[in-house]
């Protein structure tokens, strides 16, 4: 199965939508972590939520790049910015570039942190083993649309602000939409999981306007696989800002790592059994409800500035 190229970043995203290009990844060494988003209309920006309230919003007014280093040397950056351009091979966000490959992404980052301006400098490449070529529906409506072109990917990670390389497996997806996330969902969640030579990826989404619906998926180099797993939803340990995280899992979940622990998503490394399989993986769960809220719509910029 050849990898699928990165879904195209150049295509028109629509007033009050979103677009982003997600990539996560755990080190071979179990040490480090990280997780990378390229948003046209970013999802989780308060100044878009606050500008969609007054009415049409271009999306392409509020792009940004967040970067997230997790274990040793771990840092967080967010930035948004004003209008940006992508072009066909490559694409700028502020002082970083994205570039298109063959067979993945090569990402040159230059950014600050917030709320500590430490410096988050250096390369990484992604290079696509398997995927789907095409995105599949979140809601009956398909106003929101999740392709994980990458599901099976290497990654390599050479910085030099931190001074860090390593590398590891990795998966990357790409997820669009015509309308706020938080009007079309009250919440989400997801984990995948590497296994043999193929990604399982397992989806409950909560729509607003319709029953809660999943996906259990197989990609692998020969193609992709529905499944429907008997495990039962289980609960992690909630997160600190009271966050539920909940999994499927026959045995008891185990969760490994607290990668992100806000208001409204964890994001979290955690082990599970599935079909019998013991799994290690990433899982996210996302609270669109607590998002909305004015309090933490507030408390947003402290992490996230804005820049012309």
């Amino acid at each position: 199965m050849k990898a699928p190229p990165a879904p195209d970043w150049t295509r028109p995203v629509p007033d009050n939508g979103y677009a982003w290009w997600y990539v996560d990844a755990l080190s071979d060494c179990g040490r480090y972590g990280l997780t990378i988003i390229a948003f046209i209309g970013s999802v989780f920006s308060p100044y878009y939520a606050w500008r969609r309230r007054r009415g049409p919003t271009p999306a392409r007014n509020h792009c940004a790049l967040n970067i997230a280093l997790y274990g040793p040397g771990g840092r967080w950056a967010m930035t948004e910015r004003g209008r940006s351009q992508p072009e066909a091979h490559g694409w700028r966000i502020g002082p970083s570039r994205i570039e298109r490959r063959d067979d993945g992404l090569r990402l040159h980052i230059d950014e600050r942190c917030a709320p500590l301006p430490r410096r988050l400098r250096g390369e990484v490449h992604l290079q696509v083993q398997s995927g789907l070529e095409q995105a599949l529906p979140l809601d009956p409506q398909g106003h929101h649309l999740w392709h994980p072109w990458g599901a099976n990917a290497r990654i390599r990670v050479d910085l030099q602000h931190p001074d860090l390389r390593w590398s590891g497996r990795a998966y990357a997806d790409h997820n669009r939409g015509c309308e706020a996330l938080e009007r079309g969902f009250r919440r989400w969640h997801w984990s995948r999981f590497h296994q043999g030579d193929g990604c399982r990826i397992i989806y409950a989404a909560h729509p607003r306007r319709d029953a809660a619906r999943s996906l259990d998926l197989l990609i692998g180099p020969s193609g992709l696989q529905r499944l429907q797993t008997q495990a039962p939803e289980r609960q992690l340990r909630r997160g600190f800002w009271g966050v539920d995280r909940p999994i499927f899992s026959e045995a008891p979940p185990v969760l490994l790592r607290a990668l992100e622990d806000a208001p409204f998503y964890t994001r979290s490394q955690v082990r599970c059994e599935l079909d019998g399989q013991l799994l290690e993986g990433v899982h996210e769960s996302l609270d669109l409800d607590r998002f909305a809220h004015p309090l933490v719509q507030m408390m947003l910029p402290f992490r996230m500035p804005r820049r012309p």
